[in-house]
Parts: structure tokens; sequence; C-alpha cells
């Protein structure tokens, strides 16, 4: 048969055993489906934690070692991997609200002396928890542009300052879809302040490839459960010697334990046994052709082609599902519709991922048809940036996110049925 060199929806859609339920799912910012496995991964790892081995031999005088710290160390070899960092620099928690909270408890030292923090409404509401909570008097934030639903990175000019220790900003918005400029945020704010940026990939993650070079950030964010992996997230920094300006949240933590042992929190095993998984999952979705496989060949390289496929054919879709659904003129798309955004033109990046209403139609009343029709969306949660959008008037929001196993045909049932309403 050869390698496979392009994008093939049907081979991907078999990696997925829940797909055969009959439901369309486009809720992938929701509640992504979980490969087949990655699922099987999960399993065998609890099944082995416990387990213990003889490294290299079956002589009975070589000491036995527990299976679990190899399988941690698999883990957190595969969060380097997905971002292009080192795995002395991976730390991985239970979530990223528990992760981030331990790194504002290890900033104590820089978050003094009038120190400030940005953040934005483009974050995840509940990880802007612990930044609010870590005492610090002056947090700044970055606004949306209401009618794009971008994140300017210009506006960084004015928040940062010599006295910003941290900013926090997601790579992408995960309800609207639209992507931030990171590496010019990072530039802004390299240019006025020594502050670390702190860069949550989760929702550009199942698109694009993460570069942490690329992103030039200093500190990457990811919920693996937003791949359709195990309920971990992980922080990656950039260098392991950042640890050095950090508190300890183990009393008891010692150099030999590794330096990114100064932010760990105790993880499920058996879920971690999912992790590597997770990241090979990805790397599969395209092989690398036959040809260009060399003993050189790296996990990243077979990762940067599979995403750079996944990358071209969601890029399609996300044309299509806004040109389709922005023709129905009772439907408005938050940040796509509009006066505004149309002059926006392409100068908005976005991810096959959308919040919309039926004018005259509540929200509730359009998910209830799509259900009927087996079609598997969201309501939009209540959060700031979309009531400030709008959202309140027009009865609320729902919410499309598009999986790496979606067709066009999925497409054109949303459509179909939306349009039925309008």
């Amino acid at each position: 048969m050869g390698s496979q060199t392009r994008y093939d929806v049907a081979n991907v859609r078999g990696l997925y055993t829940s797909l055969s339920d009959g439901w369309t799912y486009l809720n992938a910012h929701d509640r992504p489906q979980i490969p087949e496995r990655v699922s099987a991964a999960v399993a065998r790892a609890f099944r082995t934690s416990t387990a213990m081995t003889r490294p290299g031999s079956t002589h009975q005088q070589e000491p036995c070692v527990p299976v679990a710290p190899g399988i941690i160390a698999d883990a957190r070899a595969a969060v380097a991997e997905l971002v292009g960092g080192d795995p002395d620099a991976v730390v991985l928690g239970p979530s990223l609200q528990v992760l981030y909270q331990g790194l504002v408890t290890a900033m104590r030292p820089q978050l003094r002396y009038q120190s400030n923090l940005v953040l934005s409404h483009f974050d995840a509401e509940a990880l802007t928890v612990p930044f609010n909570a870590a005492g610090v008097a002056d947090i700044r934030w970055a606004q949306a542009d209401l009618g794009t639903g971008a994140l300017p990175a210009w506006q960084y000019r004015e928040l940062v300052d010599g006295s910003t220790r941290l900013v926090s900003v997601p790579a992408a918005q995960p309800l609207l879809g639209a992507v931030v400029d990171v590496a010019e945020v990072v530039e802004e704010v390299r240019a006025r302040s020594r502050a670390w940026v702190l860069v949550d990939a989760s929702a550009y993650a199942p698109y694009r490839l993460v570069d942490i070079e690329e992103w030039n950030a200093d500190i990457i964010a990811v919920d693996f459960a937003q791949l359709g992996g195990p309920q971990l997230a992980a922080l990656i920094f950039r260098d392991p010697r950042m640890f050095k300006r950090l508190d300890s949240l183990d009393p008891a933590y010692s150099r030999a334990d590794g330096v990114a042992a100064k932010l760990e929190t105790p993880v499920s095993v058996g879920l971690a046994g999912g992790v590597a998984a997770t990241v090979e999952h990805l790397a599969r979705f395209v092989d690398l052709p036959a040809d260009e496989v060399t003993d050189a060949t790296t996990g990243r390289d077979r990762l940067a082609h599979s995403m750079g496929q996944l990358a071209g054919y969601m890029d399609g879709l996300c044309d299509r599902l806004y040109q389709q659904l922005g023709s129905l003129p009772q439907v408005h798309i938050f940040g796509a519709s509009g006066e505004v955004a149309q002059d926006s033109g392409d100068e908005v990046e976005r991810l096959p991922r959308l919040s919309f209403a039926v004018r005259g139609v509540p929200a509730a009343t359009v998910q209830r048809r799509l259900l009927d029709n087996a079609l598997i969306t969201g309501i939009a949660p209540d959060i700031t940036l979309l009531r400030e959008m709008g959202t309140e008037e027009t009865g609320g929001a729902v919410t499309v996110a598009l999986g790496p196993f979606t067709t066009t045909g999925d497409l054109d049932h949303l459509v179909r049925v939306v349009a039925s309403l309008a």
C-alpha cells in the first residue's frame, strides 16, 4: 500500500471507537472524543503501575525497580515532544488550575514590591482564579476586540512595564476560535519587561503544532483532556534554570528529585500512561512517507508532519464552517458576523470553532433541535467575554468545535438543521 501521504479522514475516524454510536460529535471544546489508543494505554498503565521489573536482565541478583517512575518519565518525554521542549522542564499535575495555583505559590518571591500581573478575558475564567487570589494588588487586563473576537497584541505596550512579573495569555480562544499572535505578544512583553509569558496552548494544540521556540514563550500550559487524552495537565518551562527563581512546594524537596519536582503535584500513574499515547495518536494521523524516514527521524519530526497535514485539513473545514453558517441570514457568529468583522477580512486567524446564535431563537431551543438530529454541540458558558459580545441579548449561544474526525458531511448536516430554525 505504501506510506500514507495525505490526510485521510476515514482512516482517522477508525481510531475512535466511540464514533460508531450514531451521534455526530461537534463538541471538541467540551468533551473531546478519546481515541482507542489512549484508553487502551491508560488501562494498561493502571494494570502495571504497581508492578516491579528488573532493568536490562532477568538475573535474580539484580534489584527490582517499580514500573511507575518509568511511566511518569515517558509522560514527561512525550509532553516535551509535543511542544519541542526539554523533559527536565516538564511539570505534571492533575489539572491546569492546580498547576497555576502551584506556580503562583512558587512565584511569591517575585510577586512582591508593587509587582503586577497581566491577564486577559481570553483565558479560561477558572485559570484566572489563582492569579486573583495571589495577593497582587495590581492585576491588569488585556481586552478582546468585541467585533472580531481577536486579542490585539499592541495593547501589551501599555499594559506591561518593569514591574510586571507574569503575563498569562491563551494561544486561542476556545469558544470563538480566534488565534492569538503569541510571538508578537511575547515580543511586546520582552521590549518592556523581564516578565515571564505563560501561554495556555490547550485550545490550539488539537489543531496545530506547538513550538515553544517559535513562540519564544517562557512557560506553555497544556490540558491533555482537551486533546482527547487523560485528565492530566502539564507546564513546560523554556529552560530548567527558571526553577531556581521559584520556591519549592514540597518542604522535603531535594535536588535529587530533579528541578521540576519543585512544582510537582502527585498524579495518577495510570492516567499518566495515556500521555505518551495521546502524543503518539497525534503523530499517527498521517505517517511520514517511507522515503523521508531516516535513522535521524525523531518523534517530533513525525508529529510535525502529521499535525501539518491535520492543520491543512482543518483549515479547509474551518473555512467551510464559517462560510456556510455565516451565509444563513438569521445566524450571528460571535466575532465573525457584523460590519467590523467583515471589514477585518482575513486578518483574524481562526481555528474550526465558533459560537453562534439564531436571531429570535433561544440557544436552548437551538440545542434541542440539534440533539433531535443527533448533533452534539454545547451551550456556551456564561463568561465575561461572551456577555460583552451580546449573548444575553440573543438568549445565549451554541458552541461548535470540530474534531480531527469531522467530515464535510457533518458540517452540511449541521447547516441544514440550523437553517430549518432560521
